[in-house]
């Protein structure tokens, strides 16, 4: 099972790849706390209030494809799934396309991630188009937990 998004951005697909791929980029956009992007073989560490995902960079395609694999300590529904973001430009946007594909099961986790994936996209997009992503922990709140 798959969680699948499409998002498009008035950018061009450079400095949305440089959002996917440096600490820098990411940071603005997902979680503010971010170490270790680079080349294929590394391994990001994104961390939310001292914890969270590590994923390996599996795949990089320059303004095309970015690919990471789970990697480390996460959530056990986590475990052994893959990222995908691939760009598209159409006219003046670049669409991303987002996947966070090999769920093993459609439990509430997975979609409480689909709907923060989606926040954190709309985040990607308010980042690249206007330099105002809200990356965590000033993201937008989905339940009251």
């Amino acid at each position: 099972m798959d969680i699948n998004h499409r998002v498009g951005i008035k950018a061009s697909p450079e400095k949305i790849y440089e959002a996917l791929t440096t600490n820098d980029g990411l940071a603005q956009w997902w979680t503010n706390d971010i170490s270790g992007a680079g080349g294929v073989g590394s391994i990001i560490e994104f961390r939310f209030n001292g914890g969270g995902p590590d994923f390996a960079v599996v795949e990089l395609v320059a303004n095309k494809t970015v690919r990471w694999k789970h990697s480390g300590n996460m959530p056990e529904p986590w475990m052994g799934t893959e990222i995908l973001f691939q760009l598209q430009v159409e006219g003046e946007q670049t669409f991303v396309r987002f996947t966070h594909s090999d769920w093993k099961e459609p439990t509430d986790f997975m979609a409480h991630c689909s709907t923060k994936w989606a926040v954190f996209l709309i985040s990607l997009k308010d980042a690249v188009e206007s330099n105002q992503g809200r990356p965590f922990p000033n993201d937008m709140q989905i339940d009251h937990s």
